[in-house]
C-alpha cells in the first residue's frame, strides 16, 4: 500500500507542473476540517480519505449522537498543532482544490486520520492505500468505529438530496 503513495508521489513529482511550486506547500497549516487544510492560502484536500463533514452526527459506544466531523477536525487541529506541514500535490479536485500527501513530523496524515478512526479509506481514490489503517481503525474501534455513522459520501449525497441534517446522519 505504501507502494501506491510513493508511485503517486514520484509520479506528480517528475510530470506535473503546478501552479504552486513544491515549496509554497510546506508551512504553517490552518484545519478547514477533517480532510481539507490551507497552507498559505492554497486550499489542499488531504489524499485518499473522506472525514465526515463538519455538520455530521454519529453515534458514540453508548449510541449518543456526536458531530464527529468537528471531532476530526479538532483531533487533526491538535495533532498539527504548530508543525510545519509538507504536501505533495497529486492532483486537483472537481472544485480545483490541490489534492495532496501530506505529513507532519513525518507521519502521513491520512494514514493517522484513518488509523484513528476519525476519516475513511476512500477506495474510489486511493485504490486501497489505506485500507490497512482503517481495518486497525475498526479491529481496535478507534474514533468513529466505536459506535456507528454513515460513510460522508453517502451522508453528501443525502443532503444534496435535500434531506434534513438528523435524517442523512446514523439512524
Amino acid at each position: 500500500m505504501l507502494w501506491l503513495v510513493r508511485a503517486i508521489l514520484a509520479f506528480s513529482l517528475s510530470i506535473l507542473i503546478a501552479p504552486i511550486r513544491a515549496d509554497d506547500l510546506i508551512g504553517q497549516a490552518s484545519v478547514v476540517d477533517g480532510d481539507t487544510i490551507e497552507i498559505h492560502s492554497a486550499r489542499i484536500r488531504v489524499f485518499g480519505i473522506d472525514a465526515p463533514e463538519s455538520d455530521q452526527l454519529c453515534r458514540n459506544e453508548e449510541s449518543g449522537l456526536y458531530r464527529c466531523g468537528q471531532k476530526a477536525s479538532n483531533a487533526l487541529f491538535n495533532f498539527i498543532g504548530r508543525r510545519p506541514v509538507q504536501c505533495i500535490e497529486v492532483d486537483r479536485d472537481r472544485y480545483k482544490r490541490v489534492v495532496s500527501v501530506c505529513n507532519v513530523g513525518g507521519t502521513d496524515i491520512a494514514d493517522w486520520l484513518v488509523r484513528n478512526g476519525l476519516a475513511l479509506d476512500w477506495p474510489q481514490y486511493s485504490k486501497g492505500g489505506y485500507a490497512e489503517a482503517q481495518t486497525e481503525a475498526k479491529r481496535h474501534e478507534r474514533g468513529m468505529w466505536a459506535g456507528s455513522f454513515k460513510e460522508p459520501w453517502v451522508y453528501r449525497a443525502c443532503r444534496r438530496s435535500g434531506r434534513k441534517l438528523e435524517s442523512c446522519s446514523d439512524d
